[in-house]
């Protein structure tokens, strides 16, 4: 059976996960985090607090904010990069919320593409390792 691994990952976190053959559990490898994501967003939530609509700060905010979410889809993609050099991984399975999914998609080199196995447009970062696990089970036929 191939080496599958499993990323979940939002614009601030990504966290790698393992298949395991066996049980078809997830094994945790290792997590990115971007912490100017976090302040960021902070930031922005007590800057634009009390006001009505979009205005040239927040529509600043927003696209600063994107730029971050970007930067950290290539560091995401570099790391997926890195570990497929090293022989870590053969299939690939992204689960991301949709925005993110997307950046993330645009900038994974050819080889990283190849090998996904299967995608889910959807934020499930917070979940345990046993919840993604039963999300990526095959659903028995009845």
């Amino acid at each position: 059976m191939p080496t599958t691994w499993v990323v979940v990952a939002d614009e601030a976190i990504a966290r790698f996960m393992q298949v395991r053959p066996e049980d078809q559990g997830l094994d945790p490898v290792e997590e990115l985090t971007d912490p100017d994501a976090h302040a960021s967003g902070a930031d922005l939530r007590r800057d634009a607090y009390g006001r009505r609509g979009t205005t040239v700060t927040s529509s600043a905010g927003d696209a600063e904010k994107h730029k971050e979410a970007g930067t950290f889809a290539a560091s995401v993609a570099d790391r997926l990069q890195e570990a497929l050099q090293q022989g870590r991984y053969e299939r690939l399975i992204l689960i991301a919320a949709p925005r993110f999914l997307g950046l993330l998609r645009k900038v994974l080199s050819p080889a990283v593409s190849a090998l996904i196995h299967r995608e889910l447009d959807k934020d499930l970062i917070h979940e345990s390792h046993e919840e993604l696990a039963a999300r990526l089970r095959p659903t028995p036929p009845t």
